[in-house]
């Protein structure tokens, strides 16, 4: 029996060429979020320090969290028109139900959660058994949900209690000592997590590396995957030490890495996550080889949803309110993140970790923006131009690779 060819039997420079044709849109992915952060640093004095970077990162927690769902729907072939009023009327019921009804917070975010988990059901019901595309479901969804929305708010905006605030705006606590932007001392929790997650990203690289020479598959020679480990540590050291300098890590950022961990985890290790990849690849393939594509679909539009009403809480959270216009064209910035982030628009293609990256970069583009005071029409035309210049590299890239 013949073996697989090891990477390492080949020249340096052609594995460098093999690995940049295989991973083109994450690198230029990575390579566009650090342009974009270098222009708006030469440009605005503000953009790089902690407080701004901090701020971004509270911006960034609620798209890239109903990124990660509608990753899955992308993947499956499909698309949700319908994610921003989702946002806008979980928003409103989670921020009504203790307003209006004296409903405890906890209760009214599990009510929350599973009315977004209804809402996916409803509308994965009509895409996968009905057969009605996805394109028009969910554009009725939208129609209908920001009615519902207009309806349970009465047109008022509603304030939501600031220790639900806390959950879109807060910071975890210290553990050990008092720390603040002004003591420029760590903040000690920060450092514990930061610890924690590059440990836990070795562990898994070398445990991945591992299994990979057991049964002979392809890996990087080691002095290349010595220098990946220490460019990737090295960006996770700058994102908690710019936390770490100021308030510490947002609950609304671990409540991303939690969503983030557990979604890699599905799509990457788990039968359901074959089966979507399976079924946007080719979807008669993947029915001749026994995949229920119907109860799957079904199940990626519930994870949507669900990711639709907790993007929701987190959002009102960090405005501290609910009202009529929540949420209003926020499905566009979501889905141009994950097509930013390397989710392709003809499915079977998408990373966890590329839709977070890709809602950085859109939310960097509108900070960055905001700071040098560029107007509405402006930044509209910047995010459609970039959407355009993403799908594009995907279109490209797929017919390089075929």
């Amino acid at each position: 029996m013949q073996s697989k060819t090891n990477i390492n039997d080949r020249n340096p420079l052609e594995i460098i060429k093999i690995s940049l044709n295989n991973n083109i849109k994450q690198y230029m992915m990575f390579i566009a979020l650090i342009g974009i952060m270098v222009i708006f640093s030469l440009l605005s004095d503000v953009f790089f320090t902690p407080r701004n970077l901090s701020t971004l990162f509270l911006q960034t927690a609620h798209i890239a969290i109903l990124t990660c769902g509608v990753v899955l729907v992308i993947v499956a072939g499909h698309i949700d028109l319908s994610i921003g009023a989702v946002v806008g009327l979980t928003g409103a019921i989670v921020a009504i139900l203790p307003a209006r009804y004296g409903i405890g917070i906890f209760p009214a975010i599990l009510i929350t959660l599973a009315i977004g988990a209804l809402i996916g059901l409803w509308q994965g019901y009509w895409v996968a058994y009905r057969q009605v595309p996805a394109f028009i479901v969910t554009l009725a969804g939208m129609m209908i949900f920001n009615g519902l929305l207009l309806g349970v708010t009465r047109g008022e905006t509603i304030a939501t209690q600031s220790s639900f605030n806390k959950l879109g705006q807060g910071y975890l606590p210290t553990m050990f000592f008092e720390s603040g932007p002004r003591d420029n001392i760590p903040h000690d929790t920060t450092v514990i997590i930061w610890l924690l997650v590059i440990l836990v990203y070795l562990f898994f690289e070398f445990r991945n590396r591992k299994e990979r020479l057991k049964y002979e598959f392809e890996v990087l020679p080691l002095n290349l995957f010595v220098a990946k480990l220490v460019l990737v540590g090295a960006l996770i050291s700058a994102v908690f030490y710019i936390m770490a300098m100021y308030l510490g890590v947002p609950y609304s950022i671990i409540l991303l890495m939690a969503v983030g961990a557990f979604y890699t985890f599905l799509t990457t290790k788990t039968t359901f996550g074959r089966h979507v990849y399976a079924i946007g690849g080719n979807k008669e393939a993947a029915k001749l080889s026994g995949i229920n594509i119907k109860k799957r679909t079904l199940w990626i539009f519930i994870s949507s949803g669900i990711l639709g009403a907790l993007g929701g809480i987190v959002y009102t959270a960090r405005v501290g309110s609910a009202a009529a216009s929540a949420g209003q064209a926020m499905e566009l910035d979501v889905i141009a993140a994950a097509i930013i982030g390397g989710t392709s628009t003809l499915g079977g293609e998408g990373t966890i970790v590329g839709a977070i990256v890709g809602a950085l970069v859109m939310s960097t583009l509108n900070n960055g923006m905001l700071l040098l005071d560029v107007g509405t029409t402006q930044r509209l035309i910047v995010r459609g131009l970039v959407l355009l210049l993403a799908v594009w590299v995907d279109i490209s890239t797929r017919k390089k690779n075929s």
